[in-house]
C-alpha cells in the first residue's frame, strides 16, 4: 500500500456521517463538490444544521447538474491545481463556481475551492507560490470589511483593536490566491498569504480550512516532506477547541444564508 492511499484511508476513517442533525423533510439541499478521496466534508457535516447535504464525487466523474438548480454549493479542497484541467472534475467545478455566483447560488469555497472559486470569478492563482507552504495552524486577521458579514463576521471581536482581531484555523496549501476577483470583498490575511478570505456575489471562499478535524490535518501534513507533522500536531491540539468554535460558526451561518435563500425562493 503506497502513502498516499494509507492517508487517504486514514482520513476516511475520521470523516464524519454526512447527515446533518434535525433536517427537516422539505429543507433546502446543500450540494459539496469533493474533488479529492482525502478532502472529505469532515467536522463540517455535523455542524450544517438546517439543510441536507448531498455529497457530489467529481474526481469521480459524477455531476451536480445545473448550477442554477442548487439551493447552496459547498466545494472542497484537494491536492491539485486550481489549474489542473487534466484533473477529473477541475474545469467542470469552475464552470459550476462561475455560473453559481452568475445566478445568486449561495456558495463556500475552501482552499482549493477558493482558489477555483477566484480563477472563475476573475481573479488569479500562483502554483507553488515563493512564499512556500503554509501549514499547520494560521493566525487569520480579520479586515474591517468583514464585520458584520453573514458568513465570516461572528468571528470578528469588535471588543478589541482592529489590528488584534484574528482567528487561529488549520492551513495546508502551497498554490495561493494572488489577485482577487475585481468584484470581491476582501476580508482577511494571514502572515504569510494575503487572502485568505474573500466574498464575491453570493459566494465566498476561505484559503483556510474550518472544516478539518486534527486527525485530517495530521493525515494531509504526512503527505509532505516539507512539513513537520509533529509541529502540526502540536498546534492543532493547542488550538484545537477554538478552532472547533470557529469552524462551526461558519459552517451553520453559511447554512442559514442557504435556508435564508430558500426561504425567498418558495412561493408564498
Amino acid at each position: 500500500m503506497d502513502r498516499r492511499t494509507r492517508v487517504t484511508r486514514a482520513v476516511e476513517r475520521v470523516r464524519c456521517c454526512l447527515v446533518t442533525a434535525a433536517t427537516p423533510p422539505t429543507a433546502p439541499v446543500l450540494t459539496v463538490v469533493q474533488l479529492d478521496a482525502g478532502v472529505p466534508l469532515d467536522r463540517f457535516a455535523g455542524w450544517l444544521d438546517g439543510v441536507e447535504v448531498r455529497v457530489v464525487r467529481a474526481d469521480l466523474g459524477e455531476s451536480t447538474g445545473p448550477a442554477d438548480t442548487l439551493d447552496g454549493l459547498l466545494v472542497l479542497g484537494g491536492q491539485m491545481s486550481a489549474l489542473s484541467d487534466d484533473e477529473p472534475g477541475v474545469r467542470e467545478t469552475r464552470t459550476l463556481l462561475a455560473d453559481a455566483v452568475q445566478a445568486g447560488v449561495p456558495t463556500l469555497g475552501i482552499c482549493l475551492g477558493a482558489q477555483l472559486l477566484a480563477v472563475a470569478t476573475g481573479g488569479r492563482v500562483h502554483v507553488a507560490a515563493p512564499p512556500g507552504r503554509e501549514s499547520g495552524v494560521v493566525d487569520v486577521r480579520w479586515r474591517p470589511e468583514a464585520v458584520g458579514d453573514p458568513v465570516v463576521g461572528a468571528l470578528v471581536d469588535t471588543d478589541v483593536p482592529e489590528d488584534h482581531r484574528s482567528t487561529p484555523m488549520p492551513s495546508m496549501h502551497a498554490d495561493a490566491i494572488v489577485d482577487l476577483p475585481r468584484a470581491a470583498t476582501w476580508l482577511a490575511h494571514s502572515r504569510q498569504y494575503p487572502y485568505q478570505a474573500f466574498r464575491v456575489g453570493s459566494a465566498w471562499g476561505v484559503q483556510f480550512h474550518p472544516e478539518a478535524s486534527p486527525a485530517t490535518l495530521h493525515a494531509w501534513a504526512d503527505l509532505h516532506d516539507d512539513v513537520d507533522t509533529t509541529a502540526v500536531d502540536t498546534a492543532t491540539a493547542a488550538h484545537d477547541a477554538e478552532i472547533a468554535d470557529a469552524g462551526a460558526t461558519v459552517a451553520r451561518a453559511f447554512a442559514a444564508v442557504v435556508v435564508a435563500r430558500a426561504g425567498d425562493r418558495t412561493p408564498a
